[in-house]
């Protein structure tokens, strides 16, 4: 049996072409991409602020809080180890302090020393003044430490409303895109796929591209140009500390590469249960009567407890993966600033590497560390994102589209561009041995022939599941033949627009749908201004101008539910209000008297009277007694034409109308009794 290109199954998805992904997001973000830029450029500025910081606590360490011995030492205590504050003896006061304190200094031209355990012997007033020069030191880095903090939130600050900015524009983009896909796809298309399941990827699988757009286009470049950073700032520093601090960085990379594998098949499941219950949901609301007339609540709640438990099983399976992943990373940082500790603390007391690169160090890896961390975070974002991406593009690489046209001819500039304003544009419909099947090679229709000229009305009668809506979704090219050929004015349906083609025609359906908006919108689909003479002339033609004037806002009453709060019947003639407006050609009347009491019928038969003059009309009927006005009956049985005439000429062959005519009067006979 042959695939139906419309369907596609939600747990068969194999492993996803990330990069082929990201290249078909590629269109999304090319209209935005100097904002992206922007905001790339600004996320770097703050990793190079974010790199400084560290290095200006180590030079306030090294340089103004605890400075180094130098190894020209004047002392024998310091050649020993022992840290010395040196002092210039030419600043205004110093030489008064060294002279009230002879035994705790040592002099050496213009400079003295003092031990630093020695400090706390000399008065307050006297210390501020020896370290005067290191205490501006000290404020002056904390000075440029506020103002690269504050340059840091004020960057960071643009950037985010950069990026969200670019990234809610790109989703809008991408769900107008996607909406606009879906509305031209096929019929076949919705009757293989839940609505649950296409409102999921509109809604929620658009929705998880959020911080793909906003986050991870960005970051990526901040923590990998931290990383780099980092790095390079400590084997500057001292190159022998960071090769021993990246010891466990293999250890850190591996476990990554094993997680983010693992957490991939988890956000698949998310995305497959989160339709599965969208879908079971707009499903129960669709047929909340079912349910509720059948006592089915139980077993109705019984499945969805079912499925939302599936849910929250993999939602765990994610955080029991995230809540193992995130702490050992934090682990591997700890393990890793224990190492340098250890390590450079023996170096600082050696004095090979002071104070003031150590803390750095430290500082260092606990920030190498956070990029990895949020790297991980990005690349399961990433994840979640592409679980998402490969279901919308499923959609949008969908070519079903809804001309149902298997191949393009190649004269197609000859088709007509737009339809022109003469008013007998419409001569002829033409089926040429023409079969169908929704589901080949299982056939509904099966060889039909039939010609309908301008201005003719045929009626199209047979039993239930004959295959007389499914002639008519030929005509209106909901779906395409499965062999033979359909020709309006002599030319191929699939060589003509399917633009053009659907201005020709109006279809009226047994089941009246009307969309929760006022009636002016569901009379004009296409939102155009309408003048009071021309509401007034389509109201009054499809006879529902009293029962619209009784509602409280007239024509701008807003229908809630699809047209619940009015009859049946009022749906139906707004409906054939609809297709007075369009003003066609051709009109296709599908059961549309069907399922209304006799007083609503009759003012819904003088409608379609009125619509049916001067114009080509194709009528399907259940109820024989409403086509015997009909230029000609075509009767369907089991896929195949069996009889065509008028009333009269097939009364008089006493064929398969004439049984079905003859069911029909015995049938209303015995209702009537």
């Amino acid at each position: 049996m042959r695939r139906d290109p419309g369907y596609f199954e939600e747990a068969t998805l194999g492993k996803s072409e990330n990069l082929k992904l990201i290249r078909g997001l590629g269109p999304y973000a090319r209209p935005y991409r100097g904002i992206i830029l922007w905001s790339i450029l600004l996320v770097i500025l703050t990793a190079f602020i974010d790199l400084a910081i560290p290095y200006i606590t180590k030079t306030a360490i090294d340089r103004y809080i605890v400075p180094r011995t130098s190894s020209t030492s004047p002392s024998k205590d310091a050649q020993a180890g022992q840290r010395m504050l040196k002092v210039d003896l030419r600043r205004p006061g110093v030489p008064g302090v060294v002279e009230r304190h002879p035994q705790l200094f040592t002099a050496n031209g213009s400079t003295a020393a003092i031990p630093y355990d020695a400090l706390k012997d000399l008065e307050k007033a006297d210390l501020r003044l020896l370290r005067k020069p290191d205490l501006n030191g000290v404020t002056r880095l904390a000075v440029f430490f506020l103002v690269l903090i504050a340059l840091n939130f004020a960057l960071g600050f643009y950037q985010r409303i950069l990026m969200e900015y670019a990234g809610h524009m790109m989703m809008n983009d991408l769900r107008l895109a996607l909406y606009n896909h879906i509305q031209r796809l096929s019929i076949s298309f919705f009757t293989r796929n839940p609505v649950g399941r296409l409102v999921t990827r509109v809604t929620n699988d658009v929705q998880n591209m959020h911080e793909l757009f906003t986050s991870v286009i960005t970051f990526v470049f901040q923590d990998l140009f931290l990383l780099a950073g980092i790095a390079a700032v400590l084997m500057v520093m001292n190159w022998r500390l960071a090769l021993v601090s990246f010891m466990i960085l293999p250890l850190v990379l591996y476990t990554v590469f094993i997680f983010s594998g693992r957490i991939r098949g988890v956000f698949r499941e998310l995305r497959i249960k989160v339709a599965e219950i969208n879908t079971h949901f707009s499903e129960t609301i669709a047929g909340i009567r079912v349910i509720q007339s059948y006592r089915s609540e139980k077993a109705s709640h019984a499945k969805f407890a079912r499925l939302n438990h599936d849910n929250f099983m993999a939602g765990m399976r994610q955080i029991h993966i995230m809540a193992v992943f995130m702490p050992l990373i934090e682990l591997f940082g700890v393990l890793t600033i224990a190492v340098i500790v250890f390590y450079g603390g023996n170096t600082v007391i050696r004095e090979t590497v002071s104070l003031g690169t150590l803390v750095a160090f430290i500082a260092y890896m606990r920030m190498f560390f956070r990029p990895i961390r949020d790297l991980a975070e990005k690349y399961n974002i990433l994840q979640n994102a592409m679980a998402s991406a490969e279901r919308i593009f499923l959609i949008m690489e969908n070519t079903n589209d809804a001309s149902g046209a298997v191949e393009k001819p190649a004269d197609t500039t000859a088709a007509p561009k737009a339809r022109p304003v003469h008013p007998a544009r419409f001569s002829s419909l033409t089926m040429d041995n023409v079969s169908f099947g929704y589901h080949p090679p299982e056939l509904i229709l099966k060889n039909i022939n039939l010609q309908v000229a301008a201005g003719e009305t045929l009626a199209i009668v047979g039993p239930t599941g004959s295959g007389k809506t499914s002639l008519i979704n030929l005509i209106t090219r909901f779906y395409a033949p499965t062999s033979g050929r359909i020709l309006i004015n002599g030319r191929a349906l699939s060589s003509l627009p399917l633009d053009w083609t659907r201005s020709l025609l109006a279809l009226v359906t047994q089941e009246p749908f009307l969309f929760s908006d006022t009636i002016r919108a569901n009379i004009w689909t296409d939102g155009e201004h309408i003048d009071d003479a021309e509401i007034d002339r389509v109201l009054t033609a499809a006879n529902c101008r009293d029962f619209v004037d009784r509602l409280p806002q007239g024509i701008d009453t807003r229908l809630a539910g699809g047209g619940e709060s009015i009859s049946s019947g009022e749906r139906q003639l707004i409906c054939l209000a609809r297709a007075f407006a369009r003003n066609p050609e051709l009109i296709i009347l599908d059961e549309a008297t069907s399922y209304i009491d006799s007083e609503t019928e009759t003012r819904i038969q003088e409608a379609v009277a009125r619509l049916m003059k001067n114009r080509t009309a194709i009528v399907v009927a259940h109820r024989l007694s409403t086509v015997r006005s009909a230029d000609r009956i075509l009767v369907l049985d089991r896929g195949r034409i069996v009889e065509t005439g008028s009333h009269d000429q097939l009364m008089d062959q006493r064929g398969f109308y004439y049984r079905l005519s003859r069911l029909q009067n015995d049938d209303a006979g015995v209702k009537s009794n």
